[in-house]
């Protein structure tokens, strides 16, 4: 009798697995959240819908789901280019902010009927907060006056009436309003600061017209974020001057630090009114934090070491909130991209409101595995690691697979070992894939997070090439088919790694990276516009280190083969920018691919084209494979 013949997957080498999961199913699993909110009879929450590239208001009731937000609109902030807080719950009302206008709007939860309450052309607003006593909304205020752009605190009523409550400093986030309504803080920070260097905690008494007395301050040479009020109407805040962002409370004009683990219990602040921890009743508090980059959930009592830990089957945990039936958040694990989720604070038991879908079996997921490993000067980076996984093939015995890196964006950000759809689409495909958080990463402490400071370009790029040797001591994957992808600032990471040590990689994958710069500190936004000296320095006194970086300038150092993908409207790396690294490759024979979409800004958002990058990308490396 003969044996039955080998299936094709498994006869293809690795790089060439075949699999059902198609870029289409990756890109429509990408539905994500943001700006949770509740009170005992609502919890609503902004849905991406990627089918049709546009944030929708959902509402959750014990009855089911609805989806509020009336055709024609679409729910995000533009602050800071970033956004965030872009919905609040107003009572049997919520306000949200227009992506298409900026504008505030306030719809009833019984009508779709949306009423317009700002007609400021030049303003963008963000970070909203209801203000129940006064009947407004509490929000941060962007003005774009020409080439002058500026921010403040103000509130709008239910009449579109405008009151400055606070302004002067260059940034304002997370304003927020004691229970009984008397008293507003908020976090404010002056350039050159960036919100996770240094900033400010600021709060003041409102008098009858609800507007700030004497503001008081605290905060220096640390930074602090997301303020809250407990029901006792004392004050809270998370602060790094121990070396990570833990809880502390403010009582009798004293600050004292509230049990926590040694551990960061926020990422970085990009965007307005993030919320990761709570003050619930009777002194108890709702805590996320990062273990080596895995996020914990638990509850623990603000005056007792005791905790109770929630939801152990996720990973990250974000947006919370809560009422009387218990707590809700924003979690992803690493079988799920992304869900909103209720724990019973009586029991622990975890409800699933809405979750982003799954087009793959459980039998085909990769799962991260930690790295830790050794990188220069005897320090540490770290990282997930993702074994190529696919039920209808596998590696031949003694085959090691080729490797994707992946190298996240900010740079001052992070990755997360939750279901990511991208890197599954390569882990189908016989691809392992180092997702890495070298140093400069949040979610490690402080210190770990200021290594990029001057060093932007070389200590990520040590982590790179270090990520490579390690794996390959590990034989965990084939050195002699590595490939890396970076999109923004992790393109620039990618771009230097090839400068640097072009030969170990066999092809790369620049999305809107940056490769000037001195053309990208020239066009930045304000939030970012003393970002790049943080990063590299001031090029008026360390001009050579901007030219050392960019790996505009040294192009010819790179012999890899490598695919751009650009938007045509991104203000963030110029088009410009991007097909003058193409030129220069192409000069010098390098094989270079430019793929651009004529409406894609930075970040890409429409279906089509995420499908299209990953289909090109795959066909560009398999080329090299």
């Amino acid at each position: 009798m003969n044996a039955p013949p080998e299936s094709s997957a498994r006869a293809e080498r690795a790089g060439h697995w075949h699999s059902s999961f198609s870029a289409a199913d990756a890109v429509a699993a990408g539905t994500d959240y943001a700006d949770l909110t509740c009170d005992d009879q609502h919890v609503l929450w902004v849905e991406f819908f990627p089918e049709e590239g546009l944030n929708a208001v959902v509402e959750w009731t014990p009855a089911g789901t609805r989806r509020l937000t009336p055709p024609g609109y679409s729910v995000r902030s533009r602050v800071y280019e970033y956004g965030g807080g872009a919905l609040c719950l107003a009572g049997d009302s919520l306000v949200f902010v227009n992506e298409a206008d900026q504008q505030l709007y306030r719809q009833s939860l019984d009508s779709l009927t949306c009423e317009q309450l700002t007609f400021a052309a030049d303003c963008r607003y963000g970070g909203l907060v209801h203000d129940p006593l006064r009947r407004r909304v509490v929000a941060v205020e962007e003005q774009h006056d020409g080439t002058v752009v500026s921010h403040r605190l103000v509130a709008i009523d239910w009449q579109g009436a405008r009151q400055l409550l606070a302004e002067g400093a260059d940034f304002y986030n997370s304003p927020c309003l004691s229970p009984d309504g008397q008293r507003l803080a908020w976090i404010e920070w002056q350039r050159p600061e960036l919100p996770w260097t240094s900033s400010s905690l600021c709060w003041a008494d409102l008098d009858s017209q609800g507007l700030p007395g004497a503001v008081e301050r605290m905060g220096e040479g640390e930074s602090l974020q997301q303020p809250l009020f407990d029901d006792s109407n004392e004050l809270l805040s998370l602060t790094d001057r121990t070396g990570h962002w833990r809880p502390w409370r403010q009582t009798a004009d004293q600050w004292h630090m509230l049990p926590s683990r040694e551990a960061d219990h926020a990422p970085a602040p990009w965007q307005l009114n993030p919320r990761h921890y709570l003050a619930l009743p009777d002194g108890w508090l709702a805590l996320s934090w990062s273990e080596q980059g895995y996020g914990r959930l638990a509850l623990r009592h603000a005056d007792r070491s005791e905790e109770q830990q929630l939801a152990q089957g996720y990973t990250r945990f974000r947006g919370l909130a809560h009422n009387s039936t218990g707590l809700f958040c924003l979690a992803s694990s690493r079988d799920c991209s992304a869900a909103v989720v209720h724990v019973s604070l009586a029991s622990g038991e975890v409800s699933v409101l809405a979750q982003a879908s799954n087009r793959l079996l459980p039998e085909d997921i990769s799962h991260p595995e930690p790295m830790t490993y050794p990188t220069a000067h005897q320090e540490l980076a770290h990282g997930f690691f993702y074994p190529p996984r696919n039920s209808q093939a596998g590696l031949a015995s003694g085959e090691r697979p080729p490797l994707v890196i992946f190298t996240h964006g900010g740079p001052t950000s992070a990755c997360y070992p939750a279901l990511d759809n991208r890197i599954q689409f390569w882990t189908q495909r016989g691809f392992a894939v180092a997702d890495l958080n070298y140093r400069g990463s949040v979610g490690f402490g402080r210190a770990y997070r200021q290594r990029l400071q001057g060093n932007w370009g070389v200590t990520d790029t040590e982590d790179v090439l270090a990520a490579i040797d390690h794996l390959t001591q590990r034989g965990l994957i084939d050195p002699e088919r590595v490939f890396i992808r970076g999109q923004s600032a992790g393109g620039f990471t990618t771009l230097n790694s090839l400068v640097h040590a072009s030969g170990r990689f066999r092809a790369a994958a620049s999305l809107y990276g940056v490769s000037d710069l001195l053309q990208l500190r020239a066009v930045t936004h304000k939030f970012e516009a003393d970002y790049i000296d943080w990063l590299i320095g001031d090029p008026l006194t360390q001009p050579d280190r901007y030219q050392e970086r960019s790996p505009l300038i040294q192009a010819a150092a790179i012999s890899t083969p490598t695919i751009f993908f650009q938007g045509l409207q991104d203000a963030v790396v110029l088009p410009a920018q991007t097909e003058q690294m193409v030129a220069a490759l192409e000069e010098q024979g390098v094989p270079v691919q430019y793929v651009k979409f004529d409406e894609e800004r930075h970040g890409f958002r429409q279906p089509a084209n995420l499908q299209h990058v990953l289909d090109t990308e795959l066909s560009f490396y398999r080329m090299y494979l």
